[in-house]
Parts: structure tokens; C-alpha cells; sequence
């Protein structure tokens, strides 16, 4: 993946069960896999055969294997266990199950890999029969089954499980750990953690409870763990870098990053995804290119993981040509590096593209899932393709067996309040197969905005209160619908109702990053080092704006004041003194990419278009919902967002 213009997963009475299950006598070469005899280790046509099913395993290519493994003449165990292992995932217990009768005289890893594929198919009582019935078992049957359990939530049997293991191993403790933390209970961890003998807390168990930690939240408690640590492996760290992220630090989890590769850790496709998912947040596009340079120059180069993980830093980052180009180069796609790009265009307003690709696809062979089609609903709904967007939520289940969950309902509630077809969406809502989630009566609010329905706010406004009591988004808006229609008796009712509940409403806030360097500005800002200069450029644009017809949207200003505060206010949003920021500071010509926390205000919208055709300079804002590209007092959302 190349970038020219960058310098660096009850038994039932009709179980099949093989004669050898429940067998007394040992079964033979129990502790090792069998092999070939060394002196002709490289002349048995097995042993070629295995590498060649080895790598049609690894490429996804199960019946090319199995066609290889059907022509061994003498199969040896180790032929038998590998093909199983194709087989043990998901979905193809009937298959294994028909293998594994066929084996002559299956080993304890057989056994293992069929306990395995049980757990992977949820049959949980099937894989305590074959537990129990195993003649013979070594540390890998033990584990197997108390991770099953674990990953299962069955935390009691895990336990009784791992309590009746012998010679406990580490695998075993933070596989324990790992269970508890998954059901929540963080201080049956903690506990068993504390209690375990230091020769049997190894890595893996110190990274279960750094693991652990993060997702409480406790970061400071992962840190301390982190440091402590008699022994660091790539997970270890990957741990750590991914936990920050996740608790929005990504900042400490890049300086970490760059801590592990300057010990000589090298990094692995987790560890990239998790660092260009820092920098999405951050909106930090220059630090991702360079960790796109440090890809490039990796063994990862050509990874699909490496490269989809790039694709979404450069989309969320506002990157959109450096997103296409590296899609189009990717030797190798996979359904999420489609839906990255599908998506990429959804939220930058490039709604035909997204669904040209969608068809293409399609006609490429790869399935599209759920994500997908949360993609294409999204494309839909920002290009303002209605009927478009509702033939393919009525194909979903019926044309591509794919289950209708609520974020695709969540789309389509968008998609038809943004187009005022109020009726089709109390309907649809009306029709959910489960309970409406928040996200429904806040999109729903959001139409309401739009479209100034005043009931079917109040409405949507209490019914997001009944599920959330203090959401401040419900409150502010349901007060912007009062505002658009000059009630500021409403306005001053829902303002009051906050204060009464304690709700307090998010600050808005847009950042710009300038020289590798972010900038952060809040509405009225009076702290940057250069608002003086700032406040001039805005003066200047202001009068060149009213030149040229525009005219400042005052429903936007969420205060009953006079018209000339009210301009005043709206003309120091915080997105105006970013973008300003951005003029003066980079070179005639460049595109600036501009970030907010909050949904852009209607105001700052228009004003945008008249600036790029101003200062003839691309500007690409994004904000809470998607991507505007401004771009001769045009933007690519089509005043449709």
C-alpha cells in the first residue's frame, strides 16, 4: 500500500458418539501429535500434503484442503487433526462431527479440537459429555473447557472446572479472569488474581487483569499493573495501547506506542489498529500518515487488517482522496475493508459513489453483513435518496439473509423524518420488532428540528427522557425546535427543567490540527494566543460575506436577544474561529479540515459555503453526524443533513 505524496464461537439421546469417546485403554501417541519418522521426514507425501492444507486453511480455502486431504493414500493422525481443525468453527458441527467418526484411532488433540468446536457452536452440555468421557487429557483439555465455560458466562461450572485442575497453568488462571471481568464481576478477578501463587501468575494473567482494568475504566490501576509486571509480551502492550484508547486517551496510548517500538517491540496488525484509532479520535491526519510511512516500511505492508485500519483513519480523519487511493490499491479486501469505504462515503455526503461501490461489491463476490447495509442506509440517507434507501431495507432479510438490527431502524427513521414522511415513520417505529432504543426518539428529535413539528417533539423529547432521564440532548433538542419557531417560552421551560434535573448540557467545541499541532477553540473564545488576528480575519470575511448575500441565520441563535447580539454571538461560533484560524495559518490554496463535538449549526453551515467561495479553498468540516465538503459555496451534503 503505497502513498506517493507522503514524504515518510441437554445432550441430546441421539448423540453421534464415536466407539473410541468413552474407550478405557489409553489412546496411543496421546502426548505428542504423531509424526514421520525423522529419517524420512521429507520424503512422506503426507508431509507435503499437510503444508499444502496447512496454507489452504490459512487463506480461508476449506474444500481446496479437503479435496488435498481426500487423496492421502496414508493418512497419518496429524492429516486428521488439521483438516478437523478447518472445521471446528462455527457452523460446522455436523461436518466435524462426520470427520472426526472417521478418524482410526484419534489422539487427545483430536478430542481437544473437538471440544473446541462444541464450545464454538454454543453446545455446551454436548462439550461436558466429551470432557467427561475423555480417556485421557492433558493441560490444553483443561483449558479448553474452562475458557468454553468462560466465554459462555458460566462462571460457577468454569470454576468447579478450574478448581478440580491439576497443575494449573497460567493459560488456565487468566482464563478465569478474563471470565469474570466478561460477567462484570471485577472483584472476583481482583481476588482471584491477588490469591493465585506467583510461579503460576504469568504474563497472560497479568494481562487478563490490565485488560480488566481498562474496561472499568480504572486506567490508572492498568498503568500501575502495566509497570510492575515481571514479564511484557506484544499482547501486554497491545493491552495497554487499546484500554487507553477505548477510555479516550488516545494520546497516552500513542506515547506508549512509540515507548513499545523504541524497546524494540515490534507491532502487530492489532497494535496498528488500535494507534489509527487513536488518531481518528484525535483527528491527528499527519500522525497518521507517519504511521502509514511505518507500515509501509513493515512486513504488514500489504496486511488487509493494516490496510482497512488505515482506510478508516484516513475517512474519519477527513481524508477522503488518500482513503480511495489506498482502496483502490489494496491487492487483498475483505467485507470490513468494503464497508470501511462504503461507509467513508456515506459520512462524507458521497451518497452515489457509496452505493456504486456497493454494487460493485456485490459483484466482486463478497457477502455484505449487517454493517454493510448500516453503510448503504447511511449513503441513503444523507444523498436524500428515500425510496432508494427504503427498497434496500425491505431487501435486507428478504434478498440477502441478513437480520434488521436496530441501528439499520435507527437509519431508516432518519432517512424518512429528514424527508418530513412523519406519518411512515410512527409506523415504522410502531412496527419494531423490539422495544425503540434512545438513538430512535433522538433522530426522530432531530427531524422534529427540521421540519418545526412541535407535538411529535414533545413526544419524542419524553419519550428519550423516560429512557434516559438525564439526556442532555433530549432537552437541548427539543429547546432548538422551540427556538426555530420563536417560542421562547419553550425554550425557557426546557432550560429550567435542566437546571431542576441537574442536567448540564455538552460545551461545543471545534478543533483544527495546523503544523502537526491541534488547536481547540470554544464559542467567544478569548484565550488562543492569536484571537486578535483571528477576530480580524473574521471581521473581514464578515463584510465580504454580507457582499455577497449572506445573511445570518438567527433561529440559530438559541436566545431571545437583540439582532445585533445575536449576529454577534453566532459570528463567534466555535467552528468560525477555527476556520479563520485555518486561513491565516496555512498556505492559499490547502484544504482546511475543521472538527466539532456537536452537530454544525445552520448558521455556520451557510456561512461556510460563502467562505469557500470567498477564500476559494476546500473546507471540510466534520461534525457529531458526518462530513461537509465545502467547495465553491457549495457543500456536498446538499443542504441535506
Amino acid at each position: 500500500m503505497s502513498l506517493r505524496n507522503i514524504p515518510q464461537a441437554k445432550v441430546l439421546q441421539s448423540l453421534p458418539i464415536s466407539k473410541h469417546f468413552f474407550s478405557t485403554s489409553p489412546l496411543p501417541n496421546t502426548n505428542v501429535l504423531q509424526r514421520p519418522n525423522t529419517n524420512t521426514r521429507n520424503s512422506h507425501p503426507a508431509i507435503s500434503s499437510n503444508k499444502i492444507i496447512r496454507t489452504h486453511l490459512r487463506n480461508g480455502n476449506l474444500g481446496t484442503a479437503r479435496q488435498v486431504f481426500e487423496k492421502i493414500t496414508v493418512k497419518m493422525i496429524f492429516s486428521w487433526n488439521l483438516i478437523l481443525t478447518g472445521y471446528s468453527k462455527p457452523g460446522m458441527l455436523k461436518e466435524a462431527l462426520q470427520l472426526f467418526e472417521r478418524i482410526p484411532e484419534p489422539d487427545v488433540f483430536s478430542f481437544n479440537i473437538m471440544l473446541s468446536c462444541y464450545f464454538n457452536n454454543f453446545e455446551l452440555e454436548r462439550a461436558r459429555l466429551l470432557f467427561d468421557g475423555m480417556p485421557v487429557r492433558d493441560s490444553a483439555s483443561w483449558n479448553t473447557m474452562i475458557s468454553g465455560l468462560c466465554r459462555n458466562g458460566k462462571m460457577e461450572e468454569a470454576w468447579e472446572v478450574f478448581s478440580a485442575m491439576p497443575g494449573k497453568n497460567d493459560i488456565a488462571w487468566s482464563a478465569m479472569i478474563s471470565g469474570y471481568i466478561q460477567a462484570g464481576d471485577l472483584d472476583s478477578a481482583v481476588s482471584l488474581f491477588d490469591g493465585a501463587p506467583e510461579s503460576d501468575k504469568g504474563v497472560f494473567s497479568w494481562t487478563a487483569m490490565m485488560t480488566g482494568f481498562m474496561a472499568f475504566g480504572r486506567v490508572e490501576a492498568a498503568r500501575e499493573l502495566f509497570d510492575n509486571t515481571p514479564e511484557r509480551n506484544l499482547v501486554s502492550w497491545n493491552s495497554m495501547i487499546a484500554g487507553y484508547v477505548k477510555n479516550c486517551r488516545a494520546e497516552d496510548g500513542l506515547k506508549l506506542f512509540r515507548t513499545m517500538v523504541g524497546s524494540g517491540v515490534g507491532p502487530n496488525p492489532s497494535t496498528f489498529s488500535s494507534v489509527l484509532l487513536g488518531c481518528s479520535h484525535l483527528s491527528a491526519l499527519e500522525l497518521g500518515k507517519q504511521v502509514h510511512q511505518f507500515i509501509n516500511k513493515s512486513p504488514l505492508q500489504f496486511n488487509v487488517t493494516c490496510g482497512t485500519s488505515l482506510l478508516s483513519m484516513y475517512c474519519k480523519c477527513g481524508d477522503l482522496e488518500n482513503a480511495n487511493k489506498l482502496f483502490s490499491e489494496m491487492p487483498r479486501r475483505d467485507v470490513v475493508t468494503w464497508n470501511a469505504m462504503i461507509s467513508g462515503y456515506a459520512q462524507h455526503g458521497f451518497g452515489e459513489r457509496a452505493i456504486q461501490l456497493f454494487e460493485k461489491m456485490k459483484t466482486g463476490g463478497t457477502k455484505p453483513n449487517w454493517i454493510t447495509f448500516v453503510g448503504v442506509l447511511l449513503a441513503c440517507n444523507h444523498a436524500g435518496l428515500v425510496e432508494l434507501g427504503v427498497q434496500y431495507f425491505n431487501s435486507m432479510e428478504k434478498d440477502y439473509k441478513v437480520e434488521v438490527k436496530p441501528d439499520h431502524y435507527t437509519c431508516m427513521v432518519d432517512l424518512l423524518g429528514r424527508a418530513g414522511l412523519f406519518d411512515e415513520v410512527v409506523e415504522l417505529i410502531s412496527k419494531m420488532p423490539f422495544q425503540p432504543h434512545s438513538a430512535i426518539y433522538g433522530t426522530l428529535l432531530g427531524a422534529c428540528r427540521i421540519h418545526k413539528n412541535l407535538e411529535l417533539a414533545e413526544f419524542a423529547a419524553q419519550k428519550l427522557l423516560d429512557l434516559n432521564p438525564f439526556s442532555a440532548a433530549a432537552y437541548v433538542q427539543l429547546a432548538n425546535v422551540y427556538a426555530a419557531m420563536s417560542r421562547w417560552d419553550g425554550v425557557a421551560r426546557v432550560r429550567q427543567s435542566m437546571k431542576e434535573s441537574k442536567v448540564v448540557k455538552t460545551p461545543g467545541y471545534s478543533w483544527i490540527e495546523v503544523q502537526s499541532e491541534v488547536h481547540e477553540f470554544r464559542s467567544g473564545d478569548r484565550t488562543h494566543p492569536q484571537l486578535a488576528s483571528i477576530n480580524e480575519k473574521l471581521n473581514e470575511l464578515e463584510k465580504r460575506m454580507k457582499a455577497a448575500g449572506y445573511v445570518p441565520d438567527l433561529d440559530c441563535a438559541l436566545h431571545d436577544l437583540e439582532e445585533e447580539r445575536k449576529e454577534l454571538i453566532l459570528s463567534r461560533h466555535s467552528e468560525k474561529l477555527a476556520i479563520a484560524f485555518g486561513l491565516i495559518s496555512t498556505l492559499p490554496g490547502t484544504p482546511i479540515r475543521v472538527f466539532k463535538n456537536l452537530r454544525v449549526c445552520g448558521d455556520c453551515h451557510n456561512a461556510t459555503k460563502f467562505i469557500s467561495a470567498i477564500e476559494e479553498r476546500e473546507i471540510i468540516v466534520r461534525d457529531t453526524t458526518r462530513f461537509h465538503h465545502f467547495s465553491n459555496g457549495v457543500c456536498t451534503c446538499g443542504d441535506y443533513w
